[in-house]
């Protein structure tokens, strides 16, 4: 073998290589053939899974109880599927030698994101597990922890954990969890994993004892190496005045209940903020003296039975914290019927992701028409999702027009997804869309529009529009992939005939685009 080979750096880079390359058969045959591969190999195959189960293959199939089960005695490298292995139980316990083989693999996991199989397993194999490590972690060289966890196997949270862990992401699912037991899990979290960077906790019940908890972790961190901080629970007063001084913040989420407050000053490094709050405006405090030149991503959730001119609002605040030449994304949900004024938006010019959504039903507050698309069009080329109101319904008397819709084509090239209330009657004329072809100016579509994906809601298409709105479509979005819809009402076929156009094009580039849609509607059926 060549010295190089003899390099430890160079044999994990060729085994990267050889797994990214997804020729696992080739790389295990590499690692059975020559020794001084195996434990590269063997490091890249397992340093991220995607579940347990893998792990738990390592047992012979002997060491579980009978009944349907692939289980099987594997050799050191083979991953064969696990297609039944549902609430299996030890038949016996794994003899020393099974020990170590399962503990080869398991210390060489970085990554572990269970999201799916935990629920298949029995209780009483991760009993054993939990006996078993008593002394040691089960997974000792962990870094990133992503687990969805039930009721049942909250218990065995710290099971997964190890002083190495630094990125925990954790989401409770299930009814009522008991909130004791949550509040005394989270509470070793921080004694488990001192030298946290990444924190994510969802679906977290309400109570007294989680924010107590919560607040618990923030105390007993490691303050400098904490950079991400997303939890849906408030903070006591003293988690608060603790968040707000962690110099390496670089994502914060958090809930602002009433007669609170936040003060963002002291995180110069802030980058993404969420917050979730149940007032008027009074959230606005938390931005005074705050200068947020690295804020890039701000989502708002309101609970408050106000909103006001909530975007004037923040305007004011995200100038005054020199946020406006940086922030790309901007959301904003509440159930309330609303009429944002959007011009206050205007000054981000770097926007991205711009979702805004409100009440929509039969009291429909939706205002959005081809003067404000345009606006934002013209302030906003960078735009790449573009959410409007929620998803759009027929009892709004406004709409954006054909116009606004190539408006929007020409500026934004980018725009890849799109949902705001539009008059479809609009799109039923071609000779307009021919007109704002063969008009030189601002409304001319360009034919590289990236837009992918287009959310109608409720809005029907009349039966005899069907191919004409396919057209239009088409000529405006050449890539559109698909349309979502609430009902059919047309649509479907809609997206049929725009994909048998593209496909047609695709056949004969070398003819007209537009013409070739012509012709394909004129064979279209009404």
């Amino acid at each position: 073998m060549h010295a190089c080979l003899n390099v430890g750096e160079i044999l994990r880079l060729i085994a990267s290589e050889l797994v990214a390359s997804k020729t696992r058969a080739t790389t295990v045959a590499l690692a059975c053939c020559c020794k001084s591969f195996e434990d590269p190999v063997l490091d890249v195959l397992w340093e991220t899974q995607c579940q347990l189960l893998s792990l738990l293959k390592s047992f012979p199939g002997d060491v579980w109880n009978g009944g349907k089960c692939t289980v099987s005695a594997p050799t050191t490298y083979v991953f064969s599927s696990l297609t039944y292995f549902i609430s299996k139980s030890f038949k016996r316990l794994p003899t020393m030698l099974e020990w170590a083989r399962f503990q080869k693999y398991a210390r060489r996991m970085r990554s572990l994101a269970e999201h799916a199989t935990l629920g298949s397993l029995s209780s009483e194999v991760l009993s054993v597990l939990q006996l078993r490590t008593a002394n040691e972690p089960l997974l000792p060289n962990l870094k990133t922890l992503s687990l969805q966890s039930t009721g049942e196997f909250i218990p065995f949270i710290p099971l997964f954990l190890s002083p190495r862990t630094t990125d925990i992401n954790i989401s409770l699912s299930g009814a009522n969890p008991p909130k004791a037991l949550v509040a005394s899990i989270l509470t070793t979290l921080s004694t488990m994993c001192p030298n946290l960077q990444q924190i994510y906790l969802h679906s977290l019940p309400s109570d007294p004892m989680i924010v107590a908890a919560v607040s618990g972790i923030l105390l007993a961190s490691n303050r400098s190496a904490l950079q991400r901080f997303e939890v849906d629970s408030p903070l006591t007063e003293e988690g608060r005045e603790v968040i707000c001084k962690l110099p390496n913040l670089r994502k914060l989420s958090t809930v602002i209940e009433r007669d609170t407050s936040l003060s963002l000053a002291g995180l110069p490094n802030l980058t993404s903020l969420t917050i979730t709050y149940d007032h008027d405006r009074d959230w606005v405090q938390m931005f005074h003296g705050a200068t947020l030149e690295k804020l890039e991503s701000v989502t708002f959730d309101s609970e408050s039975e106000q909103i006001g001119d909530f975007l004037g609002t923040f305007e004011s605040v995200a100038l005054a914290a020199s946020a406006q030449n940086t922030l790309s994304k901007l959301c904003l949900y509440t159930s309330l019927s609303w009429n944002p004024v959007y011009t206050s938006l205007l000054s981000f010019t770097q926007m991205t992701y711009l979702e805004i959504a409100f009440f929509c039903g039969r009291d429909c507050s939706s205002t959005v028409d081809d003067d404000v698309i345009t606006d934002l069009a013209r302030a906003m080329p960078k735009l790449e999702h573009l959410v409007l109101g929620n998803g759009p319904c027929y009892f709004t008397p406004t709409g954006v027009t054909i116009k606004g819709f190539a408006v929007l084509a020409h500026y934004c090239p980018n725009l890849s997804v799109l949902c705001v209330h539009f008059q479809v009657d609009s799109l039923v004329a071609l000779p307009a869309t021919a007109g704002m072809a063969s008009n030189a100016g601002s409304t001319t579509p360009r034919r590289d529009c990236n837009l992918q994906h287009l959310r109608v809601g409720e809005i029907p298409v009349p039966d005899e529009s069907v191919s004409m709105v396919a057209l239009v479509l088409a000529r405006i979005f050449p890539r559109i992939k698909s349309i979502e819809y609430v009902e059919d009402d047309g649509w479907k076929e809609v997206m049929d005939i725009i994909s048998l156009s593209r496909q047609i094009i695709d056949c004969s580039s070398k003819q007209d685009p537009p013409s070739l849609f012509l012709e394909v509607t004129s064979m279209t059926p009404h």
